[in-house]
């Protein structure tokens, strides 16, 4: 599923004009995507998104902290302390949104502030959410993103096999919808 939202996000972003790199590997770290755009004031604008769209979410975004899972707490573990919660959320910022090899990438590709974008779907924790938003970092919905390309108009990118799909779908229960109403009335 992952994957698949990354292309639906990098979607968005070519339908409103950024040019995007997605999936950028530093080692053991990614980055999910990079996107640079114009506003209509011609500012050059720099975006850092990562995307986090699970269906079912059994497990918190962030990981236990280090220090907790070196006294052997597991690193996924769903039973945390709220300091735990903070600690994780603290460590996953980090290693996510400014780990210096990442922010040198980003400072190669274009020298100015990039902002810090969230995209969720379903979450364990909205407190979790909470706490990352806390850090600065703009959280936006998974379905809010698909239902601004049902909006737009028929420009294609990258992902627009999985925006047809997702409007097929729609499309489909709605004239299933619509044929049991003609049939019960």
């Amino acid at each position: 599923m992952a994957l698949l939202a990354e292309e639906i996000v990098e979607e968005w972003l070519n339908r409103n004009g950024y040019f995007t790199i997605r999936g950028m590997k530093l080692g053991v770290h990614e980055i999910d995507l990079l996107a640079i755009g114009q506003t209509e004031d011609d500012a050059v604008e720099c975006r850092h998104i990562e995307v986090q769209a699970s269906m079912r979410p059994v497990s918190y975004i962030s990981r236990v902290p280090k220090a907790a899972q070196r006294r052997g707490k597991a690193a996924n573990s769903s039973k945390r302390t709220d300091e735990e919660l903070r600690e994780g959320v603290a460590e996953w910022v980090t290693t996510k949104y400014k780990h210096p090899r990442k922010l040198s990438l980003m400072e190669k590709l274009w020298r100015g502030n990039w902002s810090k974008e969230l995209v969720i779907n379903n979450v364990k924790s909205e407190d979790e959410v909470a706490l990352i938003k806390g850090h600065g970092i703009r959280i936006l919905r998974l379905v809010d993103v698909v239902s601004s390309l049902k909006k737009r108009g028929d420009f294609t990118a990258a992902g627009a096999d999985f925006v047809d799909l997702i409007h097929m779908g729609e499309s489909a229960q709605q004239g299933a919808a619509a044929d049991a109403k003609k049939r019960r009335g």
